[in-house]
């Protein structure tokens, strides 16, 4: 993971960008208790809200539908946008995407707003680090021009680690790899059907 993850970025003070997205994936929904909640992703959700606090961001893109297939009336960029409302952030500056279920059609999706927006330029990206790269690929292709800014890193920790750690088993390790695979399967689906 880290070699595969994003690198950390640190923008300059005077760094913005006119747009914001954030891809979901930080949300779940509790169905006993028809609610939404954060996930262990959520600091894709502090990050952008920082960004924008700190001025590096004019507007914010939540793009993340509803991943779910019982669950249809639950739409997680909703959801954020609440949050982000209670944080302070004006409505007025969130647009959210209510139906993408994957990368590709956050792509796809935050392309629409974007030229519905008339939106110029750069726009940051944020999502996990070990996300980003398939990301880039994928928002690229749908003429969308990114630059990456990673949150959630599993890898960040890892100058942390005792000679002991590369040798005693991991059950961390083990779901760690599921995340590396799942994305490099996403990639090559990507390159092979020629939407990344």
């Amino acid at each position: 993971m880290e070699w595969y993850e994003t690198k950390p970025v640190q923008l300059a003070s005077n760094e913005t960008y006119n747009v914001g997205i954030v891809l979901g994936g930080f949300v779940g929904y509790n169905a006993q208790y028809h609610q939404g909640y954060f996930t262990p992703s959520c600091d894709r959700f502090i990050q952008t809200a920082l960004l924008y606090k700190t001025g590096h961001i004019k507007k914010i893109i939540i793009s993340g539908g509803n991943g779910y297939i019982t669950q249809g009336n639950f739409k997680e960029s909703i959801f954020a946008k609440q949050k982000f409302i209670e944080l302070g952030i004006p409505a007025e500056d969130i647009y959210t995407d209510t139906t993408s279920r994957n990368t590709l059609e956050n792509a796809i999706n935050s392309k629409q707003i974007i030229d519905s927006l008339h939106i110029q330029g750069t726009c940051l990206l944020i999502s996990s680090a070990f996300h980003l790269p398939r990301a880039k690929l994928v928002f690229e292709k749908k003429g969308v021009n990114v630059k990456l800014y990673p949150c959630d890193f599993i890898s960040r920790d890892i100058s942390n680690n005792f000679f002991e750690d590369y040798f005693l088993p991991s059950s961390t390790a083990l779901r760690n790899w599921d995340y590396f695979i799942k994305e490099i399967v996403g990639i090559t689906f990507y390159k092979l059907t020629g939407k990344g």
